[in-house]
């Protein structure tokens, strides 16, 4: 199987424990670079999970091992998984990997140069960690969703993509590599606890630089990325949405002269708070006269920084990002390309989608050298 992949990590063995989420996400992303990713699912279906099949995006490329966890055999059969991987993934609650017989200690006692990723929302301690949630919670707590929305309405954001991806799945991945990269130079193997919470709130880094000089401020519509008339997204004749992000004061110029106010006194000056409520409702009106293709024939591909909002099947369509071969439909499901991409060693287009318990024998003659018929 290792031979039929390409991409920098090539080689590189991942063991996921099945869970929901930034998880599978994130062993997602190491199968998309070359990775040999094992699932290691039930054998008997989680009820309480959306089984999506062969919609599953994330487990592809993967292969998987259905083992009975409650079994000493289920067990084993894991640890000596375990000993030949590099990485492992769990997303379980503090404590259940350790109750089942695979936690940290066990394993990394079996391979000493394990780098064990622990993925979690609230994290592996503190008086949050036993409690459920989801990327929404996690998200409000570390203070990610608070500029998401207009003043005076309740935040919203892209559901999962901040947290579950962004502060999760992502931060997981980063530290799993990083502790690879370090035990393959020390022979020490780690935990890696990637909470959610910690990832979402050093995403706020940014931000958070910008509060510092005094240009954001807690009050939500009144700082430079969520209150302005020229960084916002507009409704369009057609019930259409565009978006503007002129934010440096030559694109705000270029924005100007393309909208045919370049003259006008009163968008002069556009970095003055105070204005942008009255700004950003001429604005509005301005967008509201025109189609949003129009509005793309107008502005799209120059220094005014713009761009049209598309649902997902309009971006799969777009120029650029078909130019880019951002997107593909496998199945008729709609897929995202692995990212990021690499000179010379560019990865594969993605494998199938795993199925749970599939790849049972292959994994087994693989990694251990052997079929195991009572695993």
């Amino acid at each position: 199987m290792t031979g039929s992949r390409k991409g920098p990590l090539t080689g590189v063995r991942v063991l996921e424990i099945a869970g929901i989420g930034p998880g599978p996400f994130c062993g997602m992303l190491l199968a998309d670079l070359g990775a040999d990713v094992v699932i290691v699912d039930r054998t008997v279906p989680n009820s309480e999970n959306l089984d999506i099949g062969a919609a599953a995006v994330t487990n592809r490329g993967k292969r998987s091992i259905a083992v009975d966890l409650k079994t000493a055999v289920g067990v084993e059969t894991v640890l000596q998984l375990v000993e030949q991987s590099d990485a492992l993934i769990e997303g379980m609650r503090p404590g259940v990997m350790e109750r089942l017989g695979i936690g940290p200690d066990v394993c990394l006692a079996r391979n000493p140069r394990l780098a064990y990723g622990r993925m979690t929302g609230w994290g592996q301690e503190g008086p949050l960690a036993q409690a459920a949630g989801h990327d929404l919670n996690y998200i409000a707590l570390s203070g990610a969703l608070w500029y998401s929305g207009q003043p005076g309405e309740p935040p919203i954001s892209p559901p999962s993509v901040i947290g579950d991806v962004g502060g999760g799945a992502l931060y997981l991945a980063v530290g799993l590599l990083a502790a690879v990269m370090n035990a393959r130079a020390t022979g020490e193997g780690q935990v890696v606890d990637a909470a959610i919470v910690d990832g979402s709130a050093h995403m706020m880094n940014l931000l958070l630089a910008l509060k510092g000089a005094g240009q954001f401020v807690n009050e939500r519509g009144a700082s430079i990325l969520d209150g302005p008339h020229w960084y916002n997204s507009y409704r369009c004749a057609d019930g259409q949405f565009v978006s503007v992000g002129s934010l440096e004061p030559k694109f705000y110029r270029l924005l100007r002269d393309k909208l045919g106010i370049g003259d006008d006194p009163d968008f002069a000056n556009g970095y003055d708070p105070a204005r942008w409520p009255e700004l950003k409702a001429r604005f509005a009106e301005m967008f509201a006269r025109r189609t949003r293709a129009e509005w793309c024939e107008l502005l799209e591909g120059s220094d005014a920084c713009f761009a049209p909002v598309l649902d997902l099947d309009e971006a799969a369509g777009h120029p650029h990002m078909a130019a880019r071969g951002v997107y593909r439909t496998v199945d008729g499901v709609l897929h995202a390309a692995p990212a990021p991409r690499f000179s010379a060693t560019p990865s594969a287009t993605p494998g199938p989608i795993a199925r749970a318990g599939a790849d049972r024998e292959a994994i087994l003659a693989d990694w251990l050298g052997r079929v195991r018929q009572d695993a």
